[in-house]
């Protein structure tokens, strides 16, 4: 399964910063990383990143590559922001699907919200919809989550916070598991067993039967013991 993870925004993108100087772009890539690693952990799940550290990849761009990836879902991770940058009361988390409400998304994105106010404890602002361009151009069942604001002094320390980061991706991870029935890892090491042929007292019908063995495709070997 091809999961996109898809960081928004960039380091340099102009007034996407809290008052107190926190980019946007800082919290939605180490979310993105957290989740990745966690992702990692499931059966048959390949994850890409359409975001960079070097600039602010354009819209068009990130979605062409999770459409020539041909992945199955593309998920945005942003914190959210409201008035003039100021701080002020709005606060808590939403989860957007396109406005046409494709059934995979809608069904998605409730339970990513879910697992967000759950997770986080933080107000629980709905599923909405919207005309974005990630989640108009994308050909897969896509979502953007919006994980607190930064113009709320409260939530943008909580969005500095890699325990807040982390929650943030369980959510999301727990989310998609949920909705996909993907599979954690076995955590088990692969087992190995020895077998033991016969013991003999002399060299020569050890090493008989080791060149016997052998010619079979058997890895044989000849040790010593005593009796």
């Amino acid at each position: 399964m091809k999961i996109v993870i898809d960081a928004g925004h960039g380091y340099q993108t102009a007034g996407k910063r809290s008052k107190d100087g926190l980019r946007e772009y800082e919290f939605n890539r180490q979310v993105a990383m957290f989740t990745k690693t966690l992702l990692e952990q499931y059966e048959k799940v390949s994850v890409f990143f359409t975001h960079s550290d070097e600039r602010d990849v354009p819209l068009k761009e990130r979605t062409n590559k999770a459409n020539q990836l041909a992945a199955d879902v593309f998920v945005s991770i942003h914190a959210n922001a409201f008035g003039s940058g100021e701080w002020n009361s709005a606060g808590g988390i939403e989860t957007y699907m396109y406005t046409s409400k494709p059934k995979g998304a809608s069904e998605l994105a409730r339970l990513v919200q879910r697992q967000l106010c759950e997770k986080t404890k933080r107000k629980d602002r709905g599923v909405k919809t919207a005309d974005f361009y990630v989640l108009r151009e994308t050909k897969m069942t896509a979502i953007l989550c919006e994980c607190g604001f930064m113009t709320n002094y409260e939530e943008a320390q909580l969005l500095k916070s890699k325990a807040y980061q982390q929650l943030c991706a369980e959510a999301i991870v727990e989310a998609l598991c949920s909705y996909y029935s993907i599979s954690r890892k076995s955590n088990e090491d692969p087992k190995q067993y020895a077998v033991q042929v016969g013991v003999f007292e002399e060299k020569p019908n050890a090493e008989k039967l080791i060149k016997e063995l052998k010619s079979k495709g058997y890895d044989a070997l000849i040790k010593e013991v005593r009796s």
